[in-house]
């Protein structure tokens, strides 16, 4: 009788680690790159992961709970766990990029993250019944930006994300992925030897492609104008990085220019200081979140974990605060919530389970870190994840890193 390994097909993955591993196994190298990629030296993309390994639990023996639950509420939604989709660019690690994202967060109860750099437009998304929150950069004229506003709330989203951290760092020690303008003949031949080695993601491409008879789109749908045509990703780029950068006047025009349009919840995102927090407090915001742009952005700024702490001690009994940067499993959703945080967003995770096994996948990365919150909740013998403090966890002299403290805060520490 032979023996068949009964894991040896299943596409079900126990860890976000797993995940990350099929990713590699089954994209070119190029894409798979582009997901893992971090600034300059991949300090910060670094120690958003390590930073978590230094925290640790305090477990009881007994008394553990027979039920627990992690439904919270942020940013006004109500949500089934505190783990949000956080948006990411040009998902085109999966022919239904963004739409198999938008319909694993609908069915697991969470928020949908849509970028403006997608690669599916807003209208597609809602349509999966999400709850969407759409994202903006700073980029392009105001009346460009008041279109695309529109154009998200007549699609239905539930709120606005801001991400003005970005500084345009430049260059990796390790060499940045090619990424073609466009997905033409001439690109496919040059990149076909890489491409060559991964026949399962060219399999599945091409289904798509005998299906739709379009070639993988590298637009932006959800900056085109009105009756125009979507522009590439590189042009976009361009737009964003010759837009001079918002000032906090900027912020408060874009947060009340949202209000006016659709009255949903406006976040910051990108937030490491405490006195910017404080600032967008001022500008009127429901909620921030404490990030460096998953180490893909100014190399050096410390993980968003460390953070955290200063950042909510300071705002967050006045709005919503969440964090993003280097989740990899439901113990570190359990201690940047003991910490201060409302909910986590996650990027690079979802996306690996994306490439693993399309919407399919994403839902798996999301049920793998609810059960270790879940996990976490019963060895820490709570009912809830708005029980989580400080004392539940062993935090190392000198971990938070308070960036920004005003003057008069810092007196009183």
């Amino acid at each position: 009788m032979k023996f068949e390994n009964p894991w040896k097909q299943n596409p079900w993955f126990e860890s976000v680690a797993v995940a990350q591993e099929r990713a590699r196994k089954r994209l070119p190298q190029p894409v798979y790159g582009a997901l893992v990629a971090g600034s300059e030296r991949g300090q910060s993309v670094a120690d958003n992961q390590a930073a978590f390994a230094e925290l640790g639990l305090a477990p009881h023996v007994v008394g553990q709970l027979p039920e627990r639950t992690q439904e919270t509420t942020v940013f006004g939604q109500t949500i089934g766990s505190p783990v949000i989709i956080s948006p990411t660019g040009v998902q085109a690690v999966h022919p239904d990029g963004e739409v198999a994202v938008a319909r694993a967060a609908a069915a697991r109860g969470t928020i949908m993250g849509l970028s403006n750099f997608a690669s599916k437009s807003v209208e597609e998304v809602t349509a999966t019944g999400a709850t969407t929150f759409f994202q903006m950069y700073w980029t392009g004229e105001r009346d460009t930006m008041v279109q695309r506003m529109t154009r998200a709330h007549d699609a239905g989203v539930k709120g606005l994300i801001a991400t003005l951290d970005w500084s345009f760092s430049m260059g990796r020690d390790w060499g940045s992925p090619e990424i073609p303008e466009k997905v033409d003949l001439k690109a496919m031949v040059r990149l076909a030897p890489k491409v060559a080695t991964k026949p399962r993601w060219v399999k599945q491409f091409g289904q798509e492609f005998l299906r739709t008879k379009q070639l993988p789109d590298l637009t932006a749908p959800n900056l085109a104008p009105p009756g125009g045509a979507a522009p590439t990703f590189f042009g976009a780029y361009y737009e964003w990085m010759t837009t001079p950068p918002p000032s906090w006047e900027d912020v408060a025009w874009m947060r009340e220019t949202w209000a006016q349009i659709s009255g949903t919840p406006f976040v910051l995102k990108g937030v490491c200081r405490v006195d910017d927090a404080l600032r967008a407090v001022d500008a009127g915001v429901a909620g921030i979140s404490v990030s460096n742009h998953g180490g893909n952005n100014l190399d050096g700024t410390p993980a968003a974990i460390r953070m955290v702490r200063p950042i909510a001690d300071a705002v967050g009994e006045q709005i919503d605060v969440v964090m993003d940067g280097g989740v990899r499993r439901g113990s570190d959703v359990v201690k940047a919530l003991a910490l201060g945080a409302k909910a986590v967003m996650i990027g690079r995770a979802y996306l690996w389970g994306l490439a693993a096994n399309g919407q399919a996948g994403v839902e798996n990365v999301l049920d793998v870190l609810s059960g270790g919150v879940d996990s976490a909740l019963r060895g820490l013998a709570l009912a809830s994840t708005a029980e989580l403090r400080p004392g539940h966890l062993i935090v190392p002299e000198g971990f938070d890193r308070a960036l920004g403290v005003p003057e008069t805060a810092a007196a009183r520490r």
